[in-house]
């Protein structure tokens, strides 16, 4: 149908089973990936690697900045870097700019104790990564940049990666789920729409015509994110049909990618014209046609999905 616009975020209570989900995610990655104590093997805990790793990659720094950095209790972190001076490791000079503070570096020594402890993290995501497919290394590295942003928005988000292509087995179900689940909560729609995309893409599936139709999926870091159809009315005719995207994929310019996608193929395909139905509230898909040349035919007043509607007929000629 559309790339609805995104409903208003809202605070809501923690499900205690999200809580138990968290926890077993927690416990099944520290021991899958060897972060228990010690550290993969070594005479070291977690913590004391990764008070070398930032000696390694962001020295000199001091002990109160060292302490913020990695949130670790002031003592706690005094005891680590005694030990860590002790066995000549670290280094401590007073700073040159408080001479309240004092500066921490490796040693050469502590970078030779430290290096091989970074090869063995780099062995061990390598042994983790290797035996998926390059397609399920892809979604499982875009899940992780996705679980990082969520749980710090205010990191400065990576590159993304944006891909349109061709449906494959399991899509047409996920695209049916989404148009249910976007549409339910952000308009209220009930369970009669969701009958309805499914009788409309079962008649798609069934009369497929490969020469004259295509879909395409859109994915975001690997991750499916949105879809669009042509399907022939007639000779002359092709039809859009069930243009949508989630919500974590506004504002790209996926939906007029997708868009662009299909008049790209009716005009190579030679059609005279794309036609498309939608309804009236939905401001972002009806702005992506304005702006290509398509023109509102057809408004008709109706009652479907628990709501007043206004169905609208557009048309492009080509």
């Amino acid at each position: 149908m559309s790339d609805a616009l995104p409903a208003a975020a809202a605070s809501t209570p923690v499900d205690p089973a999200q809580v138990r989900a968290m926890r077993a995610f927690n416990r099944f990655y520290t021991q899958r990936s060897g972060l228990l104590d010690p550290y993969l093997g070594s005479e070291f805990s977690l913590t004391e690697v990764r008070v070398l790793y930032e000696l390694a990659h962001h020295a000199p720094c001091t002990a109160s900045e060292l302490g913020r950095r990695l949130v670790l209790d002031a003592g706690y972190l005094s005891r680590i870097v005694h030990r860590f001076i002790a066995s000549k490791w670290i280094t401590r000079t007073p700073s040159p700019t408080d001479a309240r503070q004092h500066e921490l570096q490796l040693t050469p020594e502590g970078r030779a104790a430290f290096e091989p402890l970074q090869q063995r993290s780099r062995d061990e995501a390598t042994r983790l990564l290797a035996p998926l497919a390059p397609d399920h290394r892809a979604a499982l590295i875009a899940a992780l940049t996705r679980t990082q942003a969520l749980l710090e928005p205010n990191t400065p988000a990576p590159s993304r990666t944006a891909v349109l292509r061709d449906v494959r087995p399991g899509d047409m179900g996920w695209v049916l789920q989404l148009h249910g689940e976007v549409y339910a909560r952000e308009y209220g729609w009930n369970s009669e729409f969701e009958a309805f995309v499914a009788e409309i893409m079962a008649g798609m599936i069934r009369q497929h015509d490969p020469a004259w139709e295509r879909g395409w999926i859109a994915e975001l870091d690997g991750e499916r994110v949105g879809a669009v159809f042509v399907v022939r009315k007639s000779e002359t005719e092709a039809q859009l049909r069930l243009l949508i995207l989630s919500p974590a994929a506004r504002g790209l310019g996926l939906g007029a990618r997708l868009t662009d996608e299909c008049l790209a193929f009716v005009r190579a395909k030679g059609y005279h014209k794309a036609v498309l139905w939608t309804n009236s509230q939905l401001d972002a898909s009806r702005a992506i046609y304005t702006k290509r040349g398509f023109v509102m035919v057809d408004s008709e007043a109706y009652h479907g999905y628990g709501k007043d509607q206004v169905g609208q007929t557009w048309e492009l000629v080509l």
